[in-house]
């Protein structure tokens, strides 16, 4: 018997929730992304956290959309978003934005003016931030802390009507500048945005902030686990403050680490000057950590979901290994993608005895981990494309490819032996001369021989040619963000390098976008969304080379 994977933190709470009878047993998380950019892996850990725990515990999960800040929002992100989630295998519960409870936020606040614990202050952004204070020292009480109440609800009236310019008043809550906790030193609530917004259009020209909204909007969907990454602990107190000051229903706030993949940024910011500055195609590029560019690469939803499950839900941040993610992702494709035969630096191969027009038919295994994956018809000729590294002039020991006297097997096909080459004036291989031994067909073989080589190839008569893009890790250090400088300057520049006509068995000119194959011996690989019927893209996923699991045994 297996041993039970044990509970993680937060499942331990949510159990002990329901054990206590806690919000009548009943379970309700949320993922409250904002539309300003792309989601990427590590959001995908938390759509996984957070639709896992409501499918667990016959609970609920919300989407709902952070749409707080108009500037920097676009209805091409929020659909981005639900396609991402989709696609991951989740389905929301209800699909809700912030900016649906606006006219609740707006009384909110109004109650809190009300009760003295919310006030309008005329000072500049830079006035604020320097009477802060730190750490060491309070902060400064403003000037206009201490208006009436009258005097607040009138002019926080006037803003919302649009008489004030951007940043000529906020609303701050009224809490304490003496305060350890910075974020809890009067805090802005509201700021002054006269922007036209992708769902309320110029209805309103104030904008809750985000420690504002964000609680009261759990607490408005009854929210009763609401996961946050770790950079939020220090804002729990605020959430806290706000929902018991206006005695509403008490969501509560836990925090996980999130997780940092090697070899790029998860900084939406970051990744937007990428875009923005053409290191990239777009935020779906599948170099890119993006979910949309992860599709697009070829990763398995499965995989990313293995992924975030293997990686799991801790209290510490850490920087997870990409060979950890590319593990899952070939343990996926091993299991569902077909196996064929593409050559991706070919050299011409002439079998000198084969019968001047004849041709056969070879009957491949699509893939040997399924047992119901069938065959397909491979055609074979006297001429054939193979991998310029499969031929050797003068190889070392224990080449087992073609050179010269060498005998490999043509994978489901005959066994050859290699005879002589030749060369161009400029001393390239342009042929490889070869016999075939008749009687070695795959599958009938009564040769006797047993070779140690096989490899694969494309018949010449019959080959289909396609573009290929080899894609590697977008960055040449492990963690460009903490290193010195911009971490632009770390950018692979050999992260993709396209082959504008590769040469595939012509099964192959039938697949469609989104399909997975692995071209055999060369790693696994997609059709690319720029193909079109007269030009077939391959994107490489992954290699086959497997170093994450070789470092694994070790450890």
């Amino acid at each position: 018997m297996s041993e039970e994977k044990s509970l993680n933190f937060l499942e331990e709470i949510i159990e002990n929730d329901i054990a206590a009878g806690n919000n009548n047993g009943r379970v309700h998380t949320r993922f409250p992304p904002e539309p300003n950019g792309y989601l990427h892996i590590g959001h995908a850990t938390s759509i996984c956290l957070n639709f896992g725990l409501a499918k667990k515990y016959n609970g609920k999960c919300n989407l709902r959309f952070d749409d707080t800040n108009p500037v920097t929002e676009e209805t091409e992100y929020v659909e981005s978003i639900k396609n991402d989630i989709r696609w991951l295998g989740f389905e929301w519960n209800g699909e809700y934005y912030a900016s649906d409870y606006f006219d609740k936020l707006y009384d909110f606040a109004v109650t809190l003016i009300k009760k003295g614990l919310a006030y309008v202050d005329d000072s500049t952004a830079e006035e604020i931030a320097a009477t802060k204070g730190s750490f060491e020292k309070p902060g400064q009480e403003s000037p206009y802390r201490n208006r009436s109440v009258e005097e607040n609800l009138q002019l926080f009236a006037e803003m919302k009507a649009g008489k004030y310019k951007d940043g000529e008043k906020t609303l701050r809550a009224k809490i304490d500048m003496a305060h350890p906790n910075l974020l809890l030193r009067d805090p802005l609530m509201y700021r002054i945005k006269h922007e036209h917004h992708h769902r309320t259009g110029d209805k309103w020209c104030i904008y809750p902030m985000y420690d504002y909204a964000h609680g009261q909007s759990d607490s408005i969907e009854e929210i009763t686990h609401s996961i946050c990454t770790l950079e939020f602990i220090h804002h729990r107190p605020l959430y806290n403050w706000f929902i018991e000051q206006l005695g509403i229903f008490p969501s509560h706030q836990y925090e996980f680490a999130r997780r940092n993949l090697t070899y790029t940024v998860m900084s939406k910011r970051k990744l937007l000057q990428l875009v923005n500055d053409k290191h990239v195609s777009g935020w779906d590029d599948p170099r890119m950590p993006t979910i949309s560019g992860m599709r697009r690469r070829g990763y398995p939803a499965a995989a990313l979901r293995q992924f975030s499950d293997t990686v799991g839900i801790a209290k510490r941040e850490n920087i997870v290994d990409v060979g950890l993610l590319e593990f899952c992702v070939r343990e996926h494709l091993n299991k569902t993608s077909n196996r064929v035969m593409a050559v991706l630096d070919p050299v011409k191969l002439v079998i000198t005895n084969y019968p001047a027009g004849q041709e056969d038919i070879f009957e491949a295994e699509n893939n040997p981990e399924d047992p119901n994956g069938g065959t397909r018809p491979v055609p074979f000729s006297g001429e054939l494309w193979i991998e310029r590294e499969d031929f050797m002039e003068n190889p070392p020991k224990k080449f087992f490819r073609l050179a010269v006297g060498n005998m490999v097997r043509l994978k489901s096909a005959y066994i050859v032996k290699c005879e002589g080459f030749r060369k161009d004036d400029a001393g390239n291989i342009t042929e490889v001369h070869c016999s075939y031994l008749p009687e070695s067909k795959s599958g009938s073989d009564t040769s006797g021989l047993i070779v140690k080589g096989t490899i694969h190839w494309v018949s010449a008569a019959h080959a289909k040619t396609a573009e290929v893009r080899l894609y590697d890790r977008l960055f040449r250090v492990e963690d460009p963000s903490n290193e010195d400088g911009d971490f632009k300057d770390y950018i692979n520049p050999d992260s993709l390098c396209v082959l504008p006509s590769v040469y595939i068995e012509p099964e192959l000119a039938k697949a469609k976008p989104g399909d997975q194959v692995q071209f055999m011996r060369k790693g696994y690989f997609a059709v690319d969304t720029d193909s079109t019927e007269n030009k077939l893209i391959f994107n490489r996923t992954v290699t086959l080379k497997d170093a994450w699991a070789k470092e694994a045994k070790k450890g």
